[in-house]
């Protein structure tokens, strides 16, 4: 990656006077008082000047997390991205919970890594400003009463696929509501966060209580049937978290345009994309997600131009060439960077229909660090009794 150049001074360099040494030292000692170490969270990893307040974590919120999760939090603007206000979530989920989802992601769903640990673009101070933002919108956090499941997990598994399900999805197949099976989601809830959510339910979305419809038993069997799926989460393996900034925009320069049939004059189907860049077509492909997803899988040969960063699409050049926008939302994302393209006046600037997570399951041609579709976890026999 290219490195920003450094002008040094010709003006000597003078040793600073005995009183800013002083005012130094005292404002150092202050920032050390707030500093996210001092407050049990992991330390920033750099010494930029990060925003911290909540007004700055609004529009850092705005930036990279409206567009799925609405405006104030409340979620369901894209892709049935759950609220992140919900009292009982608040109320159950820690700062370094809803941190670490920010940070890690959910891989394999629509829910990006955005922490720069993993090649997306927010520090650690910044994504604390974020947790503030979304805090400052409901309760704080109280500790939850210890929870040891002890269930059964086969029980659980029929309680499960009988209750939840329907929403909730598998670990093979999503459904409507946070997949529960996702390893960094499992790695993060405690027995005791999975208990509150399902006793409490998320009013007011469509998350109801199940205090009323199920035992205290039948609560631990679920819980328990869950922790026997877990797997290593992704976190936990180290990444080259590097995204090229002068890959080739064109994808078979030399080659004949590709004839697509347009859904609704917007959208085209992964099976003609296939067909052109076996055919070795002439196309761009943007991946409109975070970087972090791009890292994890890509088609071969897109570039990665995030929605939440379009004035890179300055780039493109506008000369008629098809441009293929896509994301895992499945439209949404690829939507911004489509619109932001037509405007600029790219007429066959078109979306992946059902977008990339439906590519992959296709099995079409993807690159990247983790191409393959994980394998669905099975539920162990522990916390049986």
């Amino acid at each position: 990656m290219p490195l920003a150049r450094i002008v040094r001074s010709a003006r000597p360099v003078l040793p600073p006077k005995p009183w800013v040494v002083a005012l130094a030292a005292v404002a150092t000692t202050l920032l050390a008082r707030v500093s996210p170490a001092a407050a049990g969270e992991a330390p920033a990893p750099s010494a930029s000047a990060a925003p911290a307040s909540s007004d700055a974590g609004g529009e850092l919120y705005r930036r990279y997390c409206q567009l799925c999760h609405a405006a104030e939090g409340t979620g369901y603007a894209a892709d049935e991205a759950p609220s992140l206000v919900s009292a009982t979530y608040l109320e159950s989920a820690s700062d370094a919970f809803i941190a670490r989802g920010i940070r890690y992601g959910r891989p394999n769903t629509a829910m990006a890594a955005y922490g720069k640990a993993r090649g997306g673009p927010l520090d650690d101070l910044q994504i604390a400003a974020i947790v503030r933002f979304l805090r400052a919108k409901g309760p704080k956090a109280t500790k939850l009463p210890d929870f040891a499941p002890r269930g059964d997990a086969a029980r659980g598994a029929a309680l499960f696929s009988r209750e939840c399900q329907r929403c909730h999805g598998t670990a093979r197949e999503r459904g409507t509501a946070p997949q529960l099976h996702n390893p960094e989601l499992l790695a993060a809830a405690s027995p005791s966060f999975l208990r509150h959510a399902i006793l409490k339910g998320r009013p007011p979305t469509r998350m109801p209580s199940f205090e009323q419809r199920l035992t205290v038993g039948e609560v631990a069997d679920v819980v328990t049937y869950l922790a026997s799926t877990r797997t290593p989460a992704p976190s936990a393996t180290p990444i080259d978290a590097t995204v090229p900034d002068a890959a080739p925009l064109v994808i078979h320069p030399g080659g004949k345009a590709p004839a697509f049939t347009l859904r609704e004059g917007r959208f085209v189907a992964t099976e003609q994309v296939a067909q052109a860049l076996a055919d070795k077509r002439r196309m761009i492909v943007i991946d409109a997600r975070s970087p972090s997803d791009w890292i994890q899988f890509h088609i071969p040969g897109a570039v990665s131009i995030p929605y939440y960063d379009t004035a890179r699409l300055d780039r493109i050049p506008n000369d008629g060439t098809w441009v293929v926008a896509y994301c895992a939302c499945p439209h949404h994302a690829s939507g911004e960077i489509v619109d932001a393209l037509r405007r600029r006046g790219h007429a066959n600037a078109v979306v992946l229909d059902e977008g990339i997570l439906h590519w992959r399951r296709r099995g079409y041609p993807l690159e990247g660090q983790a191409p393959r579709e994980p394998e669905a976890p099975a539920a162990s026999s522990a916390g049986k009794h």
